[in-house]
């Protein structure tokens, strides 16, 4: 585990002897660890504003030829970016002032840990551009359905047909999902909004937050990286932090992990979910067929028995075109924070009908043998592969396995044994999903193993039948096969699309 004391507040810098103010690192040393998409928009940020950066990999030079012909013009400034690939040699923390570090580096690092000995801030992208931002940023997290609110609610924003008067010019996304805002921040201006998606890698040290920070739901996830549920709900729980009395907060009051986190609130307080709300509170809900909002404004207008008559309706729950109970959450998440931000209610509802799924999240393959094959790559823990089954009433052939994240089987397996009808394991988790199902009283469930993802899809159009539903939902990380989850998925659909 990492001593949390150590990591400072990066409200000001120690660099080359004088006190910096935030946004100042000319002349600064900066050692960037991780030269993927993070480290490579971050380190051609901070070489723009001055510094001198040393960017860090494990990974050979071969292995990263194009990061280095993007960044080649940088390394030709100079010399304001070096490369320290192979290796995380110490001697880089040598009259090193800040340390950034990319979400898919562990603070277990021996780098980092020296790095933290030696009283030197760690920092990342998120960190740095929560700091400098010029407008108002809106920061989604959780454990499941941060891309589709994320995603949902940066559509609902292309809706709004006068955007100044709603008060923004433009709308930004990124963080955790596309680019890393970084890359364009000075490209904003005061009056824009940013839409950032948040990981629990990323919020690790942050220490800011954004001014509308939403959590979605809070369950076991990533426990490979953070240890234990109290460590991955401390990380999380930074997005809410460092928020003030003016900011806005918005949480899932459904999910107990989310609403649990009420009490860290330190401004307003909007809150989604499927139940009508408490009288006076801020928030979505469902009732009947459709999808309301209940703010401020409708309190006035209302007596305390809760009626709807004075709630506004947002959408009809047949108008959404996303499947699952998992989705309506985050279709009610998306709504709240459009609703609390005075964004008008028909926008919201033009852009939820308009709204398709995203790549590898329940995405609908192609009909074949009589079945419908779906790719839920995304479901890298059993929690989200749970979310994924209760999307279908059909007879489920489901394929699962990837790398296991130290995360608990039971709920799986037991839907499973009430869901599924075939259920095929691939990769290094199948042994352990295998030996977590009882030996006898499986009834009608049947269950395979496979070496590979590949033979998984080739033994799935071998044992289907007409009116099934073939879903891809591992509950495991891809890391055992693929470099991510997308590439597992663009495999998978690949491997389906060629069927004969």
């Amino acid at each position: 585990m990492v001593d949390q004391s150590f990591i400072r507040d990066v409200r000001c810098f120690v660099g080359c002897g004088v006190m910096r103010t935030i946004g100042d690192y000319k002349n600064m040393r900066i050692v960037v660890v991780g030269a993927a998409r993070q480290g490579m928009a971050l380190s051609r940020y901070l070489v723009e504003h001055g510094a001198n950066v040393v960017l860090n990999d494990r990974r050979s030079v071969d292995q990263l030829s194009h990061a280095l012909d993007a960044l080649a013009d940088l390394s030709k400034r100079d010399n304001s970016l070096q490369w320290v690939l192979g290796g995380h040699p110490q001697s880089l923390l040598d009259q090193a002032d800040l340390v950034c570090v990319s979400g898919g580096v562990p603070l277990t690092l021996p780098l980092l840990q020296e790095a933290q000995a030696k009283n030197i801030p760690l920092s990342n992208d998120s960190q740095i551009f929560l700091e400098v931002a010029p407008c108002k940023v809106v920061g989604i997290t959780g454990s499941a359905g941060k891309t589709t609110t994320t995603s949902l609610f940066y559509q609902i924003t292309q809706e709004v047909d006068d955007p100044i008067s709603h008060g923004f010019r433009k709308a930004w996304i990124g963080g955790n999902i596309g680019s890393p805002l970084i890359k364009d921040v000075d490209q904003m201006s005061s009056d824009d909004l940013a839409i950032m998606e948040l990981s629990s890698f990323q919020l690790e040290i942050m220490r800011k937050s954004p001014q509308v920070a939403i959590v979605l739901n809070l369950s076991p996830n990533h426990l490979d990286r953070h240890g234990t549920m109290d460590a991955y709900r401390s990380a999380k729980a930074h997005i809410l932090g460092y928020q003030n009395k003016n900011d806005l907060a918005i949480l899932g009051r459904d999910d107990p992990g989310a609403w649990g986190m009420r009490s860290s609130v330190q401004g307003r307080l909007v809150s989604f979910g499927k139940s009508v709300m408490k009288y006076e509170q801020e928030g979505t809900f469902l009732s009947g067929d459709s999808i309301y909002w209940e703010g401020k404004e409708n309190h006035a207008r209302r007596t305390a028995e809760n009626s709807l008559g004075r709630s506004v309706r947002v959408i009809s729950q047949k108008d959404i075109p996303l499947r699952g109970e998992h989705n309506l959450q985050n279709v009610l998440a998306a709504s709240a924070i459009a609703m609390a931000i005075d964004f008008p209610p028909e926008a919201v509802s033009s852009a939820i009908k308009k709204f398709k799924n995203i790549p590898h999240r329940l995405e609908f393959i192609r009909s074949w043998g009589g079945a419908d094959w779906y790719n839920d790559s995304i479901a890298t823990a059993p929690e989200r592969s749970i979310a994924a089954i209760k999307s279908f009433d059909e007879p489920i052939v489901l394929l699962a396995g990837g790398r296991d994240k130290d995360l608990p089987w039971d709920d799986f397996v037991d839907l499973v044994r009430s869901r599924v009808d075939h259920l095929i394991l691939f990769g290094e988790a199948a042994e352990k999903i295998h030996n977590s199902f009882p030996f006898s009283g499986q009834n009608h469930l049947t269950i395979e193993r496979c070496a590979s993802l590949q033979d998984a899809v080739k033994l799935a159009s071998e044992i289907i039948e007409p009116g099934d539903v073939v879903l891809l939902s591992p509950g495991g990380t891809s890391f055992d096969e693929f470099t991510d989850f997308e590439e597992r998925g663009n495999y998978f659909t690949k491997w389906v699309k060629e069927i004969p």
